[in-house]
């Protein structure tokens, strides 16, 4: 929102990275917190869009995951508003563990049961020899928590990944943790938090209405 928030009000938009080559191919591998690569073009071109549509919002700081294509997005946001974001290293992607560099279609073959038990819920099963939903929303929940008890009266950016955006979203959404994989963040899309004195509530999610060639 372009507007200044209510004193006793945090605007947080969470927003995550743009794409990698790992995310545009197909089949698509896990990246998780093991491969830390630069954007891809595309990836560069929804940073650069993503960054236009927050011109001229009134943010008074920029946050970003520690890894290399969180980075790169934020620094892009960042640009126009004179900003240097501040790197958080607790709350870079999760770890996937013995499936980092796979395709789910690799996974399914080579740890059949595991897979299963992931899929059926990743809050209770993690990513084989990698962290679970759960794991990931007790790392990074107390993260969010300081920033917007922090920044009362502020706007605020932070950069992250796709489970640490799922796990929060789903969080304050009241859903069941199990459930935040049916959370679409695609990327480079954002979503707006705001929180007062009483609570805290999605206002957006995923949205993608700046993105010139966002899928459907």
């Amino acid at each position: 929102m372009r507007t200044v928030p209510p004193s006793d009000t945090t605007f947080l938009y969470l927003i995550r990275h743009g794409a990698t080559p790992p995310n545009e191919q197909r089949p698509y591998i896990l990246q998780g917190n093991g491969i830390d690569l630069s954007l891809s073009p595309s990836g560069r071109r929804q940073a650069a869009e993503a960054s236009e549509f927050l011109r001229d919002f009134p943010l008074n700081h920029i946050y970003c995951s520690s890894m290399i294509r969180a980075r790169e997005t934020a620094e892009a946001i960042a640009k126009p508003h004179g900003f240097t974001p501040q790197l958080l290293t607790s709350i870079v992607e999760c770890s996937v563990g013995c499936w980092e560099g796979l395709d789910w279609e690799s996974i399914k073959q080579r740890d059949p049961e595991a897979c299963r038990l992931f899929q059926e819920n990743p809050a209770a099963n993690p990513y084989l020899g990698g962290e679970s939903y759960t794991d990931v929303l007790m790392r990074v929940r107390p993260v969010f928590q300081d920033l917007l008890k922090r920044h009362r009266g502020e706007s605020i950016v932070v950069v992250a990944h796709n489970i640490v955006n799922r796990v929060i979203l789903a969080d304050l959404l009241g859903l069941e943790l199990c459930r935040a994989k049916d959370l679409r963040q695609q990327n480079a899309c954002v979503n707006l938090i705001s929180c007062d004195d009483q609570r805290a509530h999605v206002v957006t999610l995923n949205s993608v209405f700046h993105l010139s060639e966002a899928p459907l």
